[in-house]
Parts: C-alpha cells; sequence; structure tokens
C-alpha cells in the first residue's frame, strides 16, 4: 500500500505541472487559432520554474517533466493544423521549458541566475518578432474608397493593414486612377473602390497591360462597419463596380457566398472571408502584366484577421494569414507563414491526443524514474566509499 502511494505520488508530480501548462496556452491560442508553440511559454516558464524550486533535488524528474510538457504542447500543435509546428517555435518553447525548470532548481547560485537570464531572454526574444520594414520597398498605389488612410471623421488615421503593407511598399493613396503612370509605381492595389470613369478603366487597363501588377477587391456584398447613414457618399460602395473592367481581363462572375468562413489555400494559407465571390481568389496574365482577384473587400478588415488591433505588425495575434497573402499577391518580401487550426474535429484530436501522451509519459516516468535513481546511486556508492576511504588515509 505504501509502494502504490509512492508510485501515486510520483505520478501527480510529473503530471499535474503539464496539466497546468496545457490549458493556459490553449487559452490563448484559441484566440487567434494559431498552433504557435510559443503561446505557451509563458504558462511553460512560470509553472517549471516552480516545479525546479520545489524538487531541485530531482534532476531526472525535473527533465522529464520539462519533456512531457513541451511534448504535450507539440503533439497538439502537430494534430490540430496537420503538420509540425515551426522548428525555431518548438526548440524555443524547449529551451524555455528546461532553462527554466533549472533556473528554479538552482536559484540561491550563480548558475541559477544565469538560466533564469536565459529563459527571461528567450521569452523576450523568441522565435516570432514583429514585422520590421524592409529597406527596399517598391512603389504601391492605392485605389480605394475604404477607410484605409482616414476614419470616417476624416481624421488621418493607417488601418492595421495599411500599417503592415507600409513594411513592405512605399504606398501611395491615389484618388484619380488616370494618374497611375505618373506615380512610377509597378503595384496597385484596387480595393472596392467607387465609380470609376471609362477613361479611369482605360487608364488602369493599359497600365496593367504595359507591365503593372494589380491585386483586386471586388466585393460583391460588402460588410464593412460603418456608422455613416446609408446613402452618405462618405460610406463605401456596398457591391463591386468593377465589372466591366474585371470582365475584359477574363474574370467570369461568380456565385455570392453570404457567411463567414475559414478557407484554406492550396498553400495552407488561411483566409477568413464574408460576403464574398466563391471563385477566389484567382490570377489572370493581362497582356504583360498580372491581376490577382479577391472577391472581398472584407478581407482586409482587421477584425477578420486580426487578434489585438493595437498590434497589427505582431504575427502572432493574426487570425488569418491576410497580410501574408496580399504581399504576396504584389510581389513583395514575404512576411512568412504560420500555421492555423483546422476543423474543430482536429483540435478535439490533438486535445486527446496531448492529454493521453501527457499521462502516458508521466505514467511511465512514474515507473522508470526510481530505477534509473536507484541505478545511479548503485553506481555511485563504490565511488563514494573510495573517496571516504581515501580522506581517512
Amino acid at each position: 500500500m505504501a509502494a502504490l502511494r509512492r508510485g501515486l505520488g510520483r505520478f501527480l508530480w510529473l503530471w499535474l505541472p503539464t496539466l497546468g501548462i496545457f490549458p493556459a496556452g490553449l487559452r490563448r491560442a484559441w484566440m487567434t487559432g494559431q498552433t504557435d508553440p510559443w503561446d505557451w511559454s509563458i504558462a511553460a516558464a512560470l509553472v517549471l520554474a516552480v516545479v525546479g524550486v520545489m524538487r531541485r533535488k530531482d534532476s531526472a524528474a525535473l527533465v522529464w517533466v520539462a519533456l512531457g510538457s513541451a511534448g504535450m504542447v507539440l503533439i497538439f500543435c502537430a494534430v490540430a493544423a496537420g503538420r509540425g509546428p515551426e522548428a525555431s517555435a518548438a526548440l524555443g518553447l524547449l529551451a524555455v521549458a528546461l532553462t527554466a525548470t533549472f533556473a528554479g532548481a538552482r536559484l540561491r547560485s550563480v548558475v541559477g541566475v544565469g538560466l533564469l537570464a536565459v529563459s527571461a531572454l528567450l521569452l523576450w526574444r523568441g522565435p516570432s518578432q514583429p514585422v520590421q520594414p524592409v529597406p527596399d520597398r517598391p512603389g504601391l498605389a492605392v485605389v480605394t474608397a475604404l477607410p484605409l488612410f482616414w476614419d470616417e471623421a476624416g481624421e488621418r488615421r493607417d488601418a492595421p493593414i495599411l500599417s503592415l503593407l507600409r513594411t513592405r511598399f512605399n504606398v501611395e493613396p491615389l484618388d484619380d486612377p488616370a494618374r497611375l503612370p505618373e506615380t512610377g509605381a509597378r503595384r496597385l492595389l484596387l480595393a472596392q473602390p467607387r465609380a470609376l470613369t471609362p477613361a479611369q478603366m482605360v487608364a488602369i487597363d493599359r497600365w496593367v497591360r504595359g507591365g503593372g501588377r494589380a491585386l483586386v477587391l471586388a466585393d460583391p456584398m460588402l460588410r464593412w462597419p460603418s456608422d455613416l447613414p446609408i446613402g452618405d457618399r462618405r460610406r463605401p460602395p456596398a457591391v463591386s463596380l468593377l465589372e466591366p473592367l474585371l470582365t475584359r481581363w477574363g474574370f467570369a462572375p461568380g456565385a455570392p457566398e453570404s457567411a463567414e468562413t475559414r478557407q484554406f489555400l492550396p498553400s495552407r494559407a488561411l483566409l477568413v472571408l464574408s460576403g464574398y465571390d466563391r471563385d477566389t481568389p484567382v490570377t489572370q496574365w493581362v497582356g504583360q502584366g498580372a491581376v490577382t482577384l479577391l472577391g472581398d473587400a472584407d478581407a482586409i478588415d482587421d477584425r477578420l484577421w486580426l487578434a489585438d488591433p493595437a498590434r497589427p505588425l505582431d504575427p502572432r495575434v493574426w487570425s488569418a494569414d491576410t497580410p501574408a497573402l496580399l504581399v504576396r499577391w504584389l510581389d513583395g518580401a514575404p512576411l512568412g507563414e504560420r500555421r492555423w487550426m483546422r476543423a474543430l474535429p482536429d483540435v478535439l484530436a490533438g486535445v486527446r491526443g496531448a492529454l493521453l501522451a501527457g499521462t502516458i509519459w508521466a505514467i511511465l516516468g512514474a515507473l522508470l524514474l526510481p530505477r534509473v535513481s536507484a541505478l545511479f546511486e548503485a553506481r555511485a556508492g563504490p565511488a563514494r566509499t573510495r573517496r571516504k576511504g581515501q580522506e581517512n588515509n
């Protein structure tokens, strides 16, 4: 009976810390839908540092708990996303888990303070950092009726998506598309503009055929929130007014879809769409240029791709790959890719797999670690006896 209680106690010591870490990170991951191991890093550092303080003399158990905690997270991320997590984030989480654990175990020594500093540095300068502007940014002309450069009160304010585009392009708002050749830009974002005159459409068509690259956001049922009354000229058009231009470029009208949906592209990138053209996105070569059509201007509304509007440059708070896709379609310097939870059954399978793996790992530790400790004690015993004999002589 006493052996059973000791075994149960060892199991709980190995299992409860992992059980405390996993839900804490899962809550943060659920806010964005990302499977980023770094979402668990703070919880892992705090819990494992406490474990290190409480079990500082049991190094084997500390390593076992740290590996189990990181392993549960990585199993969940792999199953929920259908592919392995990014290597740098996985290794970063493992490094935080080990350094925090042994920082707690050696807290009263210089080594412990050093490990604590390393763990804090990893948390601060982890694998995923805010997007930084690139030095050579090509010009990007923007023609839009959406509130990207100004808010509805008429005050100058960049929308979050524009803040990101500025890290990859020299962005220039353009009121009259007929002046497009004067900008010198070879890239155009045409996002739900107001009605264009025939001369303006001809100017855009001529510019594209001469080698320009255009990304067109043409929404068949715009849902962008607005406080302005219906009929106010400052509101963006509720439907796309670009049909003559799109028809000339060879785009066939699609069947509108009214529901909000998460759409995974063949590249595994994620778009969140609302009131969109189902045949999207599509790219056509037009003369010497290229046009990519996304049948949903709502996609760049920060409510559909950003969990924290105050941090648009931090990829860890994105809830879709929309910024990276826009930059890719405009042929800009890449922003990298994120891993995403797929359907709810995949997420539940990831949770079950992680909990099952963590439980099995704790059971194995409870069974094996006492034998490992006994083996080391048996090997260390004769050496200690010899040292004592030498000291006595």
